[in-house]
């Protein structure tokens, strides 16, 4: 599966400007639920379960806050580009500025692992992460997101 089945120009948001983890949970639900129909609230809830597992923030300023819901027929993501870190409870303990929420649907397994795993191995390029971070531009930020993944399929 490719990023670019997963996610879409327009689910790129770049200058979002959350106070919180908990704010920034809430404006991806929001996001997701554009893109897949699905209530927000159900989302954001889903969200929180997950994080209570353990936080999604892999570290560098990244997170990748994922969870599996009913009612969805494919997996959705959605990129956030924050104008300000927030304190994510990241492995590191660094705030992070760089998101990317997938949603998957409840029987999605081994999917779910490898678009997880491919989300992860394009942010954890440093070159890609330092473009975006210079980027305010969500096509820009598309592009850079799925011209990486073109060039590792490569």
């Amino acid at each position: 599966m490719d990023i670019n089945e997963i996610i879409d120009p327009d689910g790129v948001l770049a200058n979002l400007k959350p106070s919180s983890k908990k704010q920034l949970l809430q404006e991806l639900a929001e996001a997701g639920a554009l893109r897949t129909g699905i209530e927000s609230h159900a989302i954001f809830e889903s969200l929180l379960e997950r994080e209570k597992l353990g936080s999604t923030g892999v570290g560098n300023g990244v997170a990748i806050p994922h969870a599996k819901l009913t009612g969805m027929d494919r997996m959705v993501g959605v990129f956030a580009h924050l104008n300000k870190p927030v304190a994510f409870e990241a492995v590191d303990d660094q705030p992070v500025d760089i998101v990317f929420m997938l949603l998957a649907p409840v029987g999605s397994g081994a999917d779910h692992l490898k678009a997880l795993s491919r989300v992860a191995r394009i942010l954890r390029n440093q070159s890609t992460l330092s473009s975006i971070r210079t980027s305010t531009d969500p096509d820009a930020i598309y592009s850079l997101l799925t011209s990486l993944e073109n060039a590792s399929a490569a």
